[in-house]
């Protein structure tokens, strides 16, 4: 049997208890979404933007589903208490796939604004959700993007109404939970209308010591001189595989701050799909890893300038360590009518051994002739003149490594505009590098 067709089987033998299970706005798109998977199968390496992942070989493995919703037996604000210092966090669970509600923060959200379960939002305000599900990821246009709105039964909105600022920063934590292999498919939904402003912090982790496929679609729309940041931190284990697609549409005069930091993992693979869809819109795309043993973590981002006048920056960042297998592929398109753009993209790698392999693909695809576009790729070892300098002055080679390391991954850490989570993670990732870092501070889920 071929990895699509257990899939295809599940649907077929199991349409109507998924459909009763969810909203009439995501089902909606659900048949569709079936046909287009069985149209497309999983990517082969031969398609571009799946090059470095052979996702046919992810998704073989025969996973659970929880297709009835059943509930596992976990409360997280027993066993995470991971807040980041003196931030000061709306904090909020999803467990699997299912918005944890029966206990919310006891801090209130500003009027209007939304954090809930998507299905539930769904079946009080069906017209809201109507309005933006499933427009910006496209099921003809990708398989796992198919896969995932075909399986998809819930998952989570936050919800800014236009012209309001929630100051306080809003945390979702992503628990994997199963007593058995699981897959789960999860759906995220952030709408921050014109003129508002949100600060979003997403943190996987893993509860249990069993083999999970989590597949996520984010679709995020940022209105008119709105503000987005939007923060995605991965601690979970080596037998998580991880596969997130964002899409990101940005009006005129809007900003946009995405940040990806993996520290710990097993197979993960994101996709990044940014749009710009009004002028005097600009972005931030920043991601740091940290690889080692045969960890394997595969970026793959596409800014899309359709309008001028518009600015974006990207800047990734690998250290690979023992058999790590790292991949970036970026393109940067610049349409015709897209003059006055302004865009950079930055990728830099360090391998500390032989075994460890770095791909690195940044592309820039140009139809206009008014703009400043620039990009660049490094992929290299440790410099050993400044190991020599700093060994000369006492610090022993072990340490000026360390040193090195934390140096290099620092430039990304330091693009985060959060100064609590910034300093978190500095220490996040010295932890890392040290070989201390099992889970977060505090947390009790792996410990």
């Amino acid at each position: 049997m071929n990895s699509e067709q257990q899939y295809i089987d599940l649907y077929g033998d199991n349409r109507q208890t998924i459909l009763d299970h969810a909203s009439a706005s995501m089902n909606a798109m659900r048949d569709q979404a079936f046909e287009d998977f069985k149209a497309q199968g999983f990517p082969s390496r031969k398609v571009e933007r799946y090059k470095y992942t052979d996702m046919a070989k992810l998704f073989e493995p025969n996973y659970g589903v929880n297709i009835n919703r059943l509930e596992f037996p976990l409360d997280p604000y027993n066993v995470f208490s991971c807040d980041v210092p003196n931030m000061s966090t709306s904090l909020y669970f999803v467990v699997n796939d299912q918005f944890y509600k029966k206990a919310l923060p006891k801090a209130t959200l500003p009027e209007g604004v939304i954090v809930d379960s998507l299905k539930d939002v769904a079946e009080r305000d069906p017209e809201l959700i109507a309005k933006y599900y499933a427009q910006l990821a496209k099921t003809n246009e990708d398989a796992i993007t198919a896969l995932n709105t075909m399986l998809a039964q819930d998952g989570l909105l936050v919800y800014v109404p236009k012209n309001v600022k929630v100051e306080r920063s809003i945390q979702i934590v992503n628990i994997l939970r199963s007593d058995v292999d699981l897959m789960v498919n999860r759906r995220v939904l952030v709408i921050v209308e014109d003129g508002a402003e949100a600060k979003l912090l997403f943190c996987d982790d893993s509860a249990d010591d069993r083999n999970f496929l989590s597949t996520q679609v984010t679709e995020a729309f940022v209105g008119e001189n709105a503000s987005l940041d939007l923060y995605c931190l991965e601690e979970t284990h080596e037998k998580n595989t991880r596969v997130s697609n964002v899409y990101i549409s940005q009006q005129a005069y809007s900003r946009v701050n995405h940040n990806v930091i993996t520290l710990h993992n097993g197979i993960t693979r994101n996709m990044l799909n940014l749009v710009f869809k009004g002028e005097g819109a600009e972005c931030w795309c920043n991601g740091a890893v940290i690889a080692d043993g045969s960890q394997h973590v595969d970026n793959n981002t596409m800014i899309d300038h359709q309008v001028g006048h518009c600015d974006s920056h990207e800047l990734y960042k690998y250290v690979l360590d023992g058999s790590a297998v790292g991949a970036f592929a970026g393109l940067v398109l610049v349409r015709h009518d897209a003059q006055k753009t302004t865009s950079q993209e930055t990728n830099q790698n360090l391998c500390m051994t032989k075994q460890a392999h770095m791909y690195t693909q940044p592309m820039l695809e140009i139809y206009a002739d008014d703009v400043k576009c620039g990009h660049g790729s490094t992929v290299g070892q440790l410099n050993d003149a400044a190991m020599f300098y700093m060994q000369q002055r006492g610090v022993d080679q072990h340490e000026a490594k360390l040193l090195l390391e934390f140096a290099f991954i620092g430039e990304v850490i330091d693009q985060i505009k959060l100064e609590p989570l910034r300093d978190r993670l500095h220490m996040l990732v010295e932890k890392r590098f040290r070989g201390e870092l099992k889970s977060c501070q505090g947390c009790k889920i792996c410990m």
